[in-house]
Order: C-alpha cells, then structure tokens, then sequence
C-alpha cells in the first residue's frame, strides 16, 4: 500500500477535472459565514436588538430543505454551459448581486430588507451547493473522487475562514459595507471556475417530465436490493464522530478548563488546518485503498479517535494532550469525510444526481441533529471520560454494517 506522494498531487492537479474543485468548494464554502456569524457580528455592532438577532437564525433554512427543489435542476437544462454549470452560473450571478445588496443595506435601520437579502443568498448559496455536488459527482472518474472531495473540502473550508474570521478582522479596518462588497468581488472568482470548468464526459438526458424528475430518483434508488441497508449506513457511519462533536468546545472550556483563547487558537485553527489535511492525505490514499478499504479503515480511526478525548477527560488540562486530540480527531474526520462523500456519489444515479445527493446527504445531517439534544444530559450521567467513550460505541454499529456489506460497497465503487 503506497502513500500519497506531493509529486503525485501535483501531477493530479494537472487534470482540469480536479484543478476547478478547489475553487469551486471555496465559492459553496463562502456565502456561509456572511448570512449565519458574521452577519450575526454585524447586527449586533449596528445596534439590533438581540431578539431580533435571534430570529436571523433562521435565513439559514434553505440549506436543510434544498432536496425541495433539487428536482428541478435535473429537470431543467439552461441554454448555455451545460445542464450543470449553467446552473452554477446561474446561482453565482444571484449571489453577487445579493451579497452586495447587502453592503448596501443597514441592519438597524431596514433588518426586514436585511433578512429578505440574507434569505435570498442562502437560498441561492443552497442552490449552487446542490448543482456543485452534482457536477463533482457527474465530472470526476472513480480514481479521482477521493482527491476531488479532499481538495472540494479544503476550498470550502478557506472560504469559512475567508467569510468568518478575516472578514471579522476586516470589519474594523474597512467596515462592514466595504468588507460585503470585497467578499462579493472574491465570490466571483467562483464565475470564472464555473467558466473555465470542463463539461461531464457522459451527458444523459434529464428526465423527461417534473413528474419523473421528482419520483424517478426515489424510485431508481428504491429498486436496488440493498437500499435499505445503504440508507442504514449513511445515517451511522459519522454518528459517532457527530456525536462527541456536539459538546467538544464545551468540554475544552469547562471539562478540561481551556480559556476560550486556547480553543480559538487549538481546536479551531489547529483543528482547521488537521482537517483540510486529513481531507487531501485520506483523499490520495483512497486512491490506493479503494472506497470500501477507506471507509473502513478511516471509519475506525474516527471511533478511535474519540477515546483520545477521553484521555484528555482523564488528564486534565495539558496541552500536548489537547493538541494531540485535537489534531487526531480533526485529522481522522477529515479523511472519513473525503471517503463518505466519494461513497454518497458513487450512489447517484447520473440522470438525477442533483436530487439524490441532496436527499442522501440531507439523510447523512439526520444523525447530527438527533444526537445533540440528548449529549448534554449523557454528561451529566456519566461525566465527560464515559460520554467520549460511549460515542466511540456509537460508531460500530455503523462499521460493522458497512463490514457486512463488503461486497455491496466494493460493487457500487465498480458501477455495477
């Protein structure tokens, strides 16, 4: 088994195919923090009272219910560019202009229009994300899926830290107005990516009716033998990862008794920089490994990872341990993430991609939101050292589910 060379990086990036999916996982990664943090940090600078600011948690629905329309991007085919990076386009274009109708807009003296403007990039930003992961899952070969979603999710990733932190620091230099207005300017290096990009080699015809374009992926799905357990393995296999994920920051600051300064610093820069690598490293070694070998073997490395907070739980507050989990759960999420993500597209079916990867990765999300209400009650249960050690349980049921369907997985990778 060799490991991913930098040579063999490079080399790789030399495909076009792989050489847009940074960009364009910036341009998915960026509108983010612009309509959820850092808006938030806006509003309340400009004086919006906090209820208000509350409320504007909810522009961030459209990401959890963009299966809704997904069909109609399979359906629809734009009259230039393609029948996905016409929609990019599309979605791009409206981006801009939103992010910078917001510029011009003051929170405190027009947050309804703020909120309208808001609802209408994320709209656009879950939009764009439901045609991107179509066009990776469509563009890339089987032999670059692991490397493509390595690379996505770096891009993405930067653009976080891009539309989070730097444009926080820059709010004070050059205000909040210039600052949406710069951000807007970056976002449009996402239009010449999308432009640049190179056309799917296999076009299948979308279907031919909304009708077929709403039912013909569940149905298509549904005819295949092992859905059910497909489905089964999709909910479990980052459940344990998610679960301990839920409480982390909070464990750092009252469990182990990190400042608020050593968890920005650590887990979150630190923790950035392990993860992108973990994407990239786990992505050039699935090359290698094949999806079933990585997904098992990144798979255990997350349940593993998890007792490294344990022993943190048992240590205390020490540094090298912090940095130690930190860095290894950060880095073994990374590389799980790059190996589910190739596994979601090698389950689409070409002529729906756009609705059933979004209603595969929305059933993915199902797990985060169900295990995060009962975390905090497990800890009190049980104390900090047996919640991380049960979430490291938590992860087999879906490992061996996965082990059971061996053959099924190494099938779908072959596209049989």
């Amino acid at each position: 088994m060799g490991i991913p060379s930098l040579r063999s990086l490079i080399l790789s990036l030399a495909s076009k195919r792989l050489a847009v999916m940074l960009p364009l996982g910036f341009a998915s990664g960026l509108p983010l923090a612009l309509t959820s943090g850092t808006l938030q940090a806006w509003l309340t600078v400009d004086g919006v009272d906090i209820r208000t600011i509350g409320l504007f948690s909810l522009v961030g629905i459209p990401y959890t219910l963009k299966f809704f329309w997904s069909p109609v991007m399979d359906r629809f085919h734009p009259p230039w560019m393609g029948r996905r990076r016409g929609w990019i386009l599309i979605t791009q274009g409206i981006l801009v202009s939103g992010i910078i109708a917001m510029a011009f807009t003051a929170p405190a003296g027009a947050p309804f229009l703020m909120a309208c403007l808001a609802i209408m990039v994320v709209f656009s930003s879950a939009s764009q994300d439901i045609v991107i992961d179509a066009y990776r899952t469509e563009l890339l070969e089987e032999r670059e899926r692991g490397l493509g979603v390595g690379l996505s999710v770096t891009g993405y990733r930067i653009a976080m830290l891009v539309s989070g932190a730097l444009a926080l620091i820059l709010s004070d230099r050059i205000g909040w107005q210039n600052t949406y207005i710069l951000m807007a300017g970056i976002m449009s290096l996402g239009i010449f990516a999308t432009v640049v990009g190179p056309e799917p080699g296999l076009s299948l015809s979308p279907p031919g009716s909304m009708a077929e374009a709403i039912s013909g992926p569940v149905k298509e799905f549904f005819s295949r033998p092992t859905a059910f357990s497909i489905l089964a393995v999709i909910i479990l296999y980052k459940l344990g990862d998610a679960f301990a994920g839920t409480l982390t920051t909070a464990f750092l600051i009252r469990g182990a008794g990190f400042s608020p300064t050593d968890v920005g610093t650590i887990n979150k820069g630190f923790g950035l920089v392990a993860t992108i690598a973990g994407a990239l490293f786990g992505g050039g070694l699935m090359v290698k490994i094949g999806l079933f070998g990585a997904l098992m073997f990144f798979g255990v490395l997350q349940a593993v990872s998890n007792l490294s907070f344990m022993v943190l739980a048992w240590v205390g507050k020490n540094y090298g341990a912090m940095i130690a989990a930190v860095g290894f759960e950060n880095l073994s999420g990374g590389m799980g993430t790059a190996a589910f993500v190739a596994f979601l597209m090698a389950l689409c079916n070409r002529r729906f991609t756009a609705t059933q990867y979004a209603l595969l990765s929305a059933l993915a999300s199902m797990g985060r939101v169900f295990v995060g209400p009962p975390s905090g009650f497990l800890v009190e249960w049980v104390g900090w050292p047996w919640f991380f050690f049960i979430t490291a349980l938590v992860a087999l049921p879906g490992l061996i589910l996965l082990w059971w369907m061996k053959r099924h997985v190494r099938d779908i990778e072959k596209g049989l």
